[in-house]
């Protein structure tokens, strides 16, 4: 039977013997994969530690194998990057796949959907807890994400996430990964869920905290503040603040700065701690200098071959993804604010470069971006520039082209939330809570915690962690 050889090729992909809930979550998959309807879509949820991300993995490379065609998204590059290397096939963010910029329109309306050329393709997106419904004036991400998968002849979605991480902003739960709202979309939903943490997965500190975390989670309300057992494992400890420099820079010299980050709860927070790792333990004394990493703050569109690609369209550069400051020039000021240009290179994106425009003000902002005030000055400071046209079409397509308009935000990149850090996973995390007590135990202060936790793959490190917050050893 077609349904035998599916299994088979699968177990064979995944190189070990499925628990039950894997074997169990393998049917549901082939049971997807054989129905004929043409509007399935597969849902595979799991928490940290069960096994989620190696099966999905074995699925894909199965697939490949068996001659189905398959497309891998995610919404960050860090997400898409790490789906890559555990799938050994190309990845790509969703935005990137889906969207083209427009030629007329609304000056806050850039993009719109590309079509979707596939046909009898899966597409398989990873981390889609972090695929969000669209608040305001913000576009609906799940709800382009299906138009274009179903759009294309015979294409199917398997979407693949764990529901105990921070949710979108603006929502209570993930909604790519609530059966009920993708039945909305008019699609016959296959669901597994994978909750039984693999036996090597004990061993890890890190593992074994977050699923204790996790299963607060469950809870109607969280009434007891988490405990972290640090006693018996060698991958997860404290450290006290006059230790911080000298274990930061210890982490920069074993696993390097790519692979090390801090996450804090507020952008403020992570102010403080950009801010004391250039001064202290780089030694910058400089705004911006060769070697610094950004991370995006804003979306920002590109137009063909920018960047270097060959691909048609407009490539895309997200809210979350990484750079390195190659060369900084021409640091000025313009409309009442600060600009400099720059060369950043992409390590989640091959390296590729980018010579582009960058607002200063954007690097030690609190706010998450440019507030509304600040990007309504400049455009209306942008917008006196061009008051000889009359066409209201061709004052929006001139502001839409304008470098300083267009300008690239970002922040420093050695701290940041855990929004900014959800996706993506570095060897060394150093975690900061702040002032933290009973009081402020919120359901969504455990979903953050659990994420912060499942960012790391090797250390976890804990700041100045109270003892109210640790088991006694």
């Amino acid at each position: 039977m077609l349904r035998d050889e599916y299994i088979f090729q699968i177990k064979r992909s995944l190189g070990v013997a499925p628990t039950q809930e894997q074997h169990q979550a393998l049917d549901t998959f082939v049971q997807f994969l054989l129905s004929e309807g043409g509007r399935e879509v597969m849902l595979l949820c799991g928490s940290a530690g069960t096994g989620k991300t190696t099966l999905g993995s074995a699925i894909v490379r199965s697939m490949v194998r068996m001659g189905q065609r398959v497309v891998l998204l995610a919404p960050t590059g860090r997400s898409a990057k790490v789906f890559a290397q555990n799938s050994g096939l190309p990845a790509s963010t969703i935005h990137r796949k889906i969207y083209r910029q427009r030629e007329v329109g609304e000056l806050y309306s850039q993009f719109s959907l590309s079509p979707n050329l596939h046909g009898n393709t899966l597409f398989f997106v990873d981390e889609a807890s972090m695929i969000s419904m669209g608040h305001g004036d913000l576009r609906s991400l799940l709800d382009d994400l299906i138009q274009y998968v179903y759009g294309g002849k015979h294409c199917r979605l398997v979407l693949i996430g764990d529901a105990a991480q921070l949710p979108p902003v603006g929502e209570e739960e993930s909604p790519a990964l609530q059966a009920a709202v993708l039945q909305g979309y008019g699609l016959d939903v296959f669901s597994s869920t994978l909750n039984e943490v693999l036996r090597q997965s004990e061993q890890s500190g890190i593992l074994f905290n977050a699923t204790a975390i996790r299963r607060l989670i469950t809870h109607d309300e969280a009434t007891l503040m988490p405990k972290v057992r640090f006693c018996g494992f060698a991958d997860i400890r404290r450290v006290p603040g006059d230790e911080l420099i000298e274990s930061i820079s210890s982490s920069y010299d074993q696993v390097g700065m790519d692979e090390t980050m801090i996450i804090t709860r507020s952008n403020k927070r992570a102010n403080l701690f950009n801010q004391g790792i250039r001064n202290t333990i780089l030694g910058r004394e400089e705004e911006l200098t060769r070697g610094d990493w950004l991370m995006v703050v804003k979306n920002k569109y590109l137009k063909t071959g920018e960047m270097g690609e060959d691909n048609e369209g407009e490539t895309f550069i997200a809210n979350g993804d990484r750079a390195v400051v190659q060369r900084v020039r021409n640091v000025h000021t313009m409309h009442g604010f600060r600009f400099a240009d720059v060369l950043l290179e992409f390590p989640d994106y091959d390296n590729q470069e980018l010579q582009t425009t960058l607002i200063l003000e954007s690097l030690t902002a609190e706010a998450p971006q440019l507030t509304a005030e600040q990007t309504e000055a400049l455009y209306l400071s942008i917008l006196a520039d061009y008051s000889d046209i009359t066409s209201k079409r061709e004052l929006r397509k001139a502001v839409r082209a304008d470098r300083y308009f267009n300008a690239l935000q970002a922040k420093y990149a050695y701290a940041v939330t855990c929004h900014k850090a959800q996706g993506g996973q570095w060897a060394h995390i150093y975690l900061d809570q702040g002032y933290m007590t009973e009081e402020m135990l919120t359901p969504d202060y455990i979903h953050w915690l659990y994420t912060a936790f499942t960012r790391a793959t090797e250390k976890l490190f804990l700041i100045n962690w109270p003892a109210v917050q640790c088991e006694e050893e």
